[in-house]
């Protein structure tokens, strides 16, 4: 009777997944009530693995090729199995294939801005989107991790447990890879291998290689990108604080503009115009004396009023001036004590 039974059964004599689908991770080959014949084969494609689980134990894993199941290519499962005995099929154990072709183009982003710390000024807020591409590389610790016994597992099954980890880490990588917070949207490559740094060993838990990460676009908060703004301009115009002022007062026409009565009245935009006109002339004459002050000449025209030399108080509100500079972020604190060594010399 058990010969009976043994010769009814329908036996597999190839085993292979052809991935018809796109974004499939893992597949378990559909056995229903079939057993592997003894010699069947076993056919994995290029970016694919093949593992044989024995009532729940990872047995035997399979690279690309084509393999004949004997006992001599299923040691372990051999083992488990005792199938050399007449007429015992060992192959009722359940087969999956892994895809390990890069899963490229996944989108991350943080949806509402994220807290970060910063040496320069303490906790901000940010949002980041980017883009990242991983593999399965270790199909033992993906099947026992996250894909378990389920018939498919996909990309899309995944998504959402990658950018939780991804959130999770953005902190990590900003402090790692040391670079200012104000410079962040600038070193958009050095923020992404560090955050792929920290992201790395997490995937590596889930049985996943990260293959690469790219930070696509960074967003400062409103108020640190108008000190973004002004550095980028104290840039332009180099350590000259004429210049600067000159630069400050430029970008304070279009605010003074703006304060015109929406009625148009001809004496009100005459009156602005003047307006303007003075605040032009008296940017032009501090950054004059302010430049004259750094460097030791004598006050620009218009400040004919101020005795000659430096006095006291010009040179205070000259340090007041650099202090609010710096604590903008505009100066650093070397240009500030250099310049404020410079200034005090000039009271001895």
């Amino acid at each position: 009777m058990a010969l009976m039974d043994f010769i009814k059964k329908q036996f597999i004599d190839v085993i292979q997944w052809t991935e018809d689908a796109d974004g499939v991770l893992a597949w378990r080959f559909p056995m229903a009530d079939q057993e592997i014949q003894n010699g069947a084969v076993l056919v994995v494609r290029e970016s694919q693995l093949a593992m044989f689980v024995n009532e729940g134990q990872v047995a035997d894993v399979f690279a690309p090729g084509t393999h004949r199941l004997t006992t001599q290519t299923l040691p372990l499962l051999t083992n488990l199995k005792n199938w050399d005995k007449l007429f015992q099929s060992p192959f009722k154990s359940d087969v999956y294939f892994f895809s390990t072709r890069q899963q490229v183009d996944q989108k991350w982003g943080t949806p509402q801005p994220i807290a970060v710390r910063d040496a320069e000024f303490g906790a901000v807020r940010l949002r980041a989107f980017g883009n990242y591409a991983y593999r399965v590389a270790d199909p033992k610790q993906f099947h026992t991790e996250i894909s378990g016994t389920r018939d498919t597992y996909t990309v899309a099954d995944l998504d959402g447990q990658l950018r939780g980890l991804i959130m999770q880490n953005i902190a990590v990588g900003i402090a790692q890879s040391k670079v200012p917070f104000l410079d962040l949207a600038a070193n958009q490559l050095a923020f992404a291998q560090a955050l792929a740094a920290a992201l790395g060993p997490a995937m590596e838990g889930y049985g996943l290689k990260l293959e690469a990460m790219t930070v696509q676009s960074i967003s400062l908060p409103e108020e640190l990108q108008k000190i973004l703004d002004q550095k980028i301009g104290m840039g332009m115009v180099g350590n000259d604080m004429g210049k600067f002022m000159q630069y400050q007062t430029a970008q304070a026409i279009p605010k003074m503009a703006e304060g015109v009565g929406a009625g148009g009245d001809a004496g009100g935009l005459a009156g602005a115009g003047l307006g303007m006109g003075a605040g032009v002339a008296m940017g032009q004459i501090l950054a004059q004396n302010m430049q004259s002050a750094l460097q030791g000449g004598a006050p620009a025209a218009g400040a004919a009023a101020a005795p000659a030399g430096v006095r006291p108080e010009d040179v205070m509100a000259t340090l007041e001036k650099l202090g609010e500079l710096k604590a903008k972020g505009i100066l650093t604190d070397d240009e500030f004590n250099a310049k404020k060594a410079e200034l005090l010399k000039k009271l001895v």
